[in-house]
């Protein structure tokens, strides 16, 4: 399933291509006509992300609201000319086509695709934890710490649970666990407050660049080579190198102890048996 920062670096794709335009809105593959038909022929406002769910706002008060799932896919490219009037012809089963002349962007696949209103939107997104990728008063990571704090379920699982942080996939938990040398079967209420804000932080500092590259970066020199790139105006391409996630058996980056992989949570946990002890 994509990480939150995958949804919010699609949403500024779809904001890119069609804010401000009034594109035709079709379901190709029939599933979903009726909630397209409410929104061709509508003012496409702007596109936005909270987690792991995908909101684009049209007028009439009108928000599509999706969710990939683990298959959904949703792809924002350019029209070439020859498809300019007609659009490109539709490849597969794709449950919501959304054009103009100049980008099409095909949904396949989403576990959800609706049209709701905003009493809907707020009702979703209350359900959410705090998004680290989203603007923070201040009390973002004490909601998250106080849902952590009362539970007896492992970081690991609470880390993926959406309520608790909305965004956090299996490979940011992984990786910011082994980051601040946490074990991640050790109980929430068993984490310290300060403990916590150094997560919190190193989420709200990492996760952006995910939205940025496309690819997740956790290990600093990684993120020191991109970001002084970026500086210089230049787009390298990131590798994909992590500290523990698939690395199993293999020697941990920072102690040379061997990275260890369980099941936690439906998907498979990796961390390093030596800088990651419960003491």
């Amino acid at each position: 399933m994509p990480e939150g920062h995958t949804l919010h670096r699609l949403a500024g794709a779809i904001d890119t291509a069609f804010a401000g335009t009034t594109p035709e809105v079709s379901s190709p593959q029939g599933r979903f006509v009726d909630g397209a038909a409410l929104l061709d022929g509508t003012g496409l406002e702007r596109a936005w992300a909270h987690g792991k769910l995908l909101f684009v706002d049209f007028a009439q008060a009108r928000t599509l609201y999706v969710h990939l799932g683990l298959i959904g896919k949703w792809f924002v490219l350019p029209v070439a000319p020859e498809h300019a009037e007609l659009g490109p012809p539709v490849v597969g089963e794709v449950r919501l086509r959304v054009v103009d002349e100049r980008h099409v962007a095909d949904l396949r696949g989403p576990m959800a695709c609706q049209v709701v209103d905003q009493e809907e939107v707020a009702r979703l997104v209350a359900r959410q934890g705090p998004d680290p990728l989203q603007p923070d008063d201040g009390t973002a990571a004490d909601t998250a710490y106080a849902r952590i704090s009362r539970s007896g379920k492992t970081l690991a699982e609470l880390l993926m649970d959406q309520t608790v942080v909305a965004g956090v996939g299996n490979i940011y938990r992984c990786e910011v666990l082994w980051r601040h040398r946490l074990h991640p079967l050790r109980p929430g209420r068993s984490l310290r407050r300060t403990s916590w804000q150094l997560v919190w932080d190193d989420l709200v500092r990492l996760m952006p660049w995910g939205v940025r590259t496309g690819t997740i970066i956790t290990l600093d020199d990684v993120l020191e080579d991109t970001a002084s790139a970026w500086e210089r105006g230049e787009r390298p391409e990131v590798p994909r190198e992590f500290g523990v996630y698939r690395r199993t058996g293999m020697p941990c980056l920072r102690c040379g102890s061997t990275v260890r992989t369980k099941v936690v949570a439906g998907r498979n946990l990796f961390w390093c048996g030596g800088c990651q002890r419960r003491t």
